[in-house]
């Protein structure tokens, strides 16, 4: 079996990698990726010393390459010829997502189309990583996958169209096309912009943690060990034309910050600083787990306290990852810009 893999130096994608070169030792992954600002190859350094030590075929490459060059796509998928395509490739951060929306379009929307296109006209099948941000805010009960697409950001908005571009190839291009729908995910290796590793690195360095508006948005929140335990279930059991949320353990903004606060021993108020909210902030995410759970027996490993602790632990030991990223100076213009919603 090889897998093409797009968006592997990412957080989740390098997850996900990192998951199917432990656990399918005859599996070839092929890693495509361009290298943006949250693309890394510190994330796959281990895989990367492991495959130069190996004096017979190697099972793990790296390719560097951008999606939206059609090219390019075209190019390495009929020289690849893999058994199975996942995107993970992404622009993902909702506040970048203001001030440069054409980034998202091209990258979510039109790399897409390019990937979709080609792994049609070579017959491989696709599985497309998306996220729980499409259906917009649910002030209450949950999101199922038959849900309507209610996005209120550009992030989301490119995301959406990605995954009814997906849906179109599905029903009148005959191609085979899995979505995977994911909630906030969290753990090792995620880009310090995102709220959970933002907060404990901010704690480290003693350094107070923007909490937007009053801090009561709910989102469900994973570690990434469980989402690709979901990925590696739908890789390996789902029908072709089917589309799964995972989603994890439904928590506040809020009360997620206190018990990152408590575990560093720190008290609410010398850890939090309150900050303008995002313009159209949803209040709630919440997908619905039921049908992965009930068709592939899925179901989450970890409790959020624990893997909250766990992550806690694996940032605090790896201080040289995060802080290189931390000084860089785009890294600081940007986490200005957020702390004080400055978006436009």
């Amino acid at each position: 079996m090889k897998l093409l893999v797009t968006g592997g130096m990412g957080f989740i994608g390098s997850n996900f990698i990192r998951r199917m070169y432990e656990r399918y030792p005859t599996y070839k992954l092929v890693n495509v990726d361009a290298l943006t600002y949250a693309g890394n190859l510190e994330n796959l350094a281990e895989i990367e010393s492991q495959e130069r030590k190996k004096s017979d075929e190697r099972r793990y490459r790296f390719v560097k390459g951008d999606i939206t060059e059609s090219a390019f796509v075209k190019q390495i998928i009929e020289q690849e010829q893999p058994n199975i395509i996942i995107n993970f490739a992404a622009e993902s951060h909702v506040d970048r997502s203001f001030v440069d929306a054409g980034t998202f379009i091209r990258t979510n929307v039109l790399g897409m189309e390019y990937l979709l296109q080609t792994a049609r006209a070579n017959k491989v099948p696709f599985i497309q990583i998306s996220t729980d941000e499409i259906y917009g805010d649910v002030p209450s009960g949950e999101s199922d996958e038959q849900s309507p697409l209610r996005p209120s950001n550009p992030y989301a908005a490119s995301k959406a169209a990605a995954d009814l571009l997906a849906q179109t190839y599905m029903r009148s291009m005959i191609a085979s096309v899995i979505i995977v729908r994911g909630s906030n995910n969290f753990g090792p290796y995620q880009y310090p912009e995102k709220l959970i590793p933002l907060a404990i690195t901010n704690l480290i360095e003693g350094k107070k943690i923007p909490v937007h508006g009053d801090g009561q948005h709910k989102r469900r929140w994973i570690h990434v060990d469980d989402f690709v335990d979901g990925v590696d279930l739908v890789l390996h059991n789902a029908i072709p034309g089917s589309i799964y949320n995972i989603a994890g353990h439904e928590v506040s903004n809020i009360e997620l910050l206190n018990r990152l606060a408590a575990l560093h021993k720190v008290t609410p108020k010398d850890a939090l600083e309150f900050v303008a909210d995002r313009p159209c902030a949803d209040r709630r995410y919440a997908p619905s787990s039921s049908k992965i759970e009930r068709e592939l027996g899925w179901k989450p490993k970890r409790h959020i306290d624990e893997a909250l602790a766990e992550v806690v632990q694996w940032y605090a030991t790896h201080p040289e990852w995060w802080k290189r990223i931390k000084e860089k100076r785009e890294f600081l213009d940007h986490y200005e810009k957020q702390r004080h919603a400055k978006y436009y």
